[in-house]
């Protein structure tokens, strides 16, 4: 079967299709060589491998999944999805302008600010999650980048893709997703219209919690992308052959693990949703979420593993909900197969976030048993 034809599930358990062609090995092998030999004429034996900062194996499969995955042209590893997000906000020059979605993981917004104060661009920032107010913003004038990251962390809010590259093709900009609480699994903004894609690999693709990664995906092979592309191979934000090959390893597991997560997920919100002790469940699998609808046209593969919730009370009966947890580890992230609590209001007072709200991320454990940990918790 040819790898295009293959589907995700199949696609993520034989890592597209690596053997080691030498051993005949059903794992891919990591090459930590950091430059590589050329023959007498001064040719490179492997015309793919000269130095290690541009060229690795591993590096190059684990890109090739997951660009499969999304449906696109290429994609492109970084250390962090930090360092994928700077590497794409770095294609736009002094003095132009970026739009980007409001209530989103705080890092990326406070990074976005600050390289465009230094680089005199304009910034801004709207609830893309409204698709007018997103419109609105677009049409005062041209833009270079309109990023929206959807479902949204830690407010949940789902954008509607479609409508966000509409809005970005009237003032010219390139609309790039951020689908890190989706995964490629549940959800492919490309294939509903986004130019880039990004994740943070850390997350879910990785799903264990041990390895640091970002990754870009691109539609199309563009002058952007190219410039993207340059950038990396000569600045140097590239991924490391060990990581590459842990992060090979997790995504084998990837649909496995996101099925049981969001499965578990769904389970969570709808107990949280009837408990006397819960004023309000930030999950879109929820009937009454706002976005429901559209996150059931948009993921179809499920809701997704991370949710938020509003505890009845002040931020010290929050602060005590988290700490009799025994089964949620109190830590930041998501999407690892351990189940993480984190109350927000402590790591970021600055940004509006409610005294009260909890933001998990279900893991891989039993739904009876995380349920029974949020029950003691919150005293049944």
């Amino acid at each position: 079967m040819d790898i295009k034809d293959m589907r995700p599930e199949t696609l993520l358990a034989q890592a597209g299709g690596a053997i080691d062609a030498q051993s005949g090995g059903v794992v891919p092998p990591i090459q930590p060589a950091t430059t590589f030999v050329r023959d007498k004429n001064y040719k490179p034996l492997n015309s793919d491998n000269v130095y290690a900062r541009p060229h690795n194996d591993v590096v190059r499969q684990a890109e090739g999944v997951l660009a499969q995955l999304e449906g696109g042209a290429a994609g492109l590893l970084f250390p962090s999805g930090m360092a994928a997000i700077a590497a794409l906000f770095r294609t736009v020059p002094t003095g132009a302008r970026v739009i980007i979605q409001s209530g989103i993981y705080w890092n990326t917004t406070k990074w976005v600010r600050d390289f465009c104060e230094r680089r005199q661009i304009d910034v801004d920032e709207v609830d893309a999650s409204d698709a007018a107010a997103l419109a609105d913003v677009c049409a005062k004038g041209p833009a270079n980048i309109v990023w929206v990251e959807t479902p949204s962390n830690p407010w949940l809010k789902i954008t509607d893709v479609a409508a966000a590259k509409k809005a970005a093709g009237s003032c010219g900009a390139l609309l790039a997703v951020d689908s890190t609480a989706a995964s490629p699994v549940l959800t492919n903004p490309l294939k509903l219209g986004a130019d880039i894609v990004m994740h943070s690999t850390t997350k879910v693709i990785n799903g264990h919690s041990d390895v640091l990664g970002g990754v870009l995906i691109t539609k199309e092979i563009t002058p952007v992308w190219e410039e993207i592309e340059t950038d990396r191979a000569s600045a140097g934000a590239v991924m490391g052959p060990f990581e590459a090959w842990l992060l090979l390893r997790g995504m084998r597991t990837m649909a496995l693990r996101v099925e049981r997560m969001v499965d578990n997920a769904m389970k969570i919100a709808d107990y949280l949703a009837d408990h006397p002790k819960v004023d309000s469940v930030l999950y879109p699998g929820l009937e009454g979420h706002a976005g429901h609808d559209l996150a059931k046209a948009q993921m179809p593969g499920g809701y997704g593993f991370l949710m938020s919730f509003l505890v009845k009370g002040d931020r010290e009966t929050a602060l005590q909900v988290a700490g009799k947890m025994k089964l949620f580890h109190r830590a930041t992230s998501l999407g690892g197969v351990e189940s993480l609590v984190e109350h927000r209001y402590t790591i970021e007072p600055h940004t509006g976030i409610p005294e009260t709200l909890l933001r998990i991320s279900v893991g891989a454990e039993h739904a009876d048993d995380l349920i029974a940990d949020l029950g003691q918790a919150l005293g049944q």
